[in-house]
């Protein structure tokens, strides 16, 4: 198959802005070049892939980025900045896809998505949120209801959030597995990884590892600056480590030293690809149950389900985290989240859409 990519417009890959999307597409390109199908991304200008994924052709665009959906209303209006980045990426992405099989869409917006209704060639899209704007959701009821098979999401609870679609393609998420390694670290430090920003709840993560007089190491890129200083006035001087924004193979290593991960979300996370992280290096993880989260810890088994937003709660199964075989984490990701199983998912599905074109 020959598969084009668009990549997201919120910063290119490699900055780490792009959130969870960039370690994703990076993953997914890793799996089909694996499967042996052929693959080109479109990205905006200074993204890298991943070492691994050299035979992946990159194509970049210039041009003005998007605001994330995530730090708008959800009656927001469509706004496409003048020398739109994502308009850019679109119209290179519909020109290469006109010599592969398919244009597979990573970005959530609007101007892809309507486009699926304006064009020949077969573009699907990964959904890599919940509804978060009226207008895409009413625009993805629209088109799925031409196309019924161009929508895949990460996880059940996320599908949810389009009741339209009665029956989702429900993909998962997976994960090149030789890039993380083991580590039996069972006395190590409390981790918490992520985009810094107010949906993320960082602050309940610091309050359970002060409550345990410990230092809470944090990594991810900063995208709010206010809220991170605010967060640090909450908890005495030094009791948050910033570690920066690291590459996956830097992070692994880090993060396999912890003896625990907690996540921290204020929303419903699609997925929760630093959960999946996590256990790939042995590291149990206690998380709200609130989103993708809830669908891919096993209470009791690779981790701890805390009731949402109850930071007590977290405390609590923090302090018997070491309960948790770390060999089972592991094993769960072996079987359920290696880049091929992904890889394999999103082959059948794509097989589907094109299919609808014929």
């Amino acid at each position: 198959m020959r598969i084009v990519l668009i990549s997201t417009p919120i910063g290119f890959l490699g900055s780490g802005r792009g959130g969870g999307v960039e370690l994703t597409l990076n993953s997914l390109v890793s799996g089909l070049i694996s499967l042996g199908h052929s693959v080109e991304v479109v990205a905006p200008k200074n993204s890298k892939l991943n070492e691994s994924n050299v035979k992946a052709k990159l194509h970049f665009v210039e041009g003005e980025g998007q605001i994330s959906w995530q730090h708008q209303n959800y009656n927001s209006p469509v706004i496409i900045p003048d020398n739109s980045l994502l308009a850019g990426m679109l119209e290179k992405g519909l020109d290469i896809a006109k010599h592969a099989d398919v244009l597979l869409n990573m970005s959530y917006d609007w101007l892809p998505i309507w486009m699926t209704l304006n064009s020949e060639i077969p573009i699907a899209h990964i959904i890599s949120m919940g509804s978060e704007s009226s207008v895409i959701s009413n625009l993805i009821s629209k088109v799925h209801a031409e196309y019924p098979n161009n929508f895949a999401f990460h996880s059940k609870i996320q599908a949810n959030d389009y009741p339209f679609i009665k029956k989702p393609t429900i993909i998962g998420n997976g994960f090149n597995l030789d890039n993380y390694i083991f580590q039996d670290s069972i006395k190590g430090p409390l981790a918490w990884v992520g985009r810094v920003a107010p949906e993320k709840g960082l602050e309940d993560a610091a309050y359970v590892a002060n409550q345990l007089g410990e230092k809470l190491k944090v990594w991810g890129f900063i995208e709010d600056e206010t809220y991170a200083s605010k967060i640090e006035k909450l908890f005495p001087q030094g009791a948050i480590d910033w570690m920066g924004f690291l590459s996956t193979d830097e992070l692994q290593k880090e993060l396999g030293k912890c003896r625990g991960l907690l996540n921290t979300p204020k929303w419903n996370e699609a997925y929760g690809n630093v959960i999946v992280e996590a256990l790939a290096c042995g590291v149990p993880v206690v998380a709200y149950k609130r989103g993708g989260p809830s669908e891919i810890i096993q209470h009791g088994q690779t981790g701890y389900l805390a009731d949402p937003d109850d930071k007590k709660n977290m405390l609590f199964y923090v302090e018997i985290i070491e309960k948790i075989k770390r060999q089972k984490c592991r094993e769960w990701v072996e079987k359920n989240a290696s880049a091929d199983i992904f890889a394999n998912k999103v082959v059948n599905w794509l097989n589907k859409v094109m299919h609808e074109y014929k």
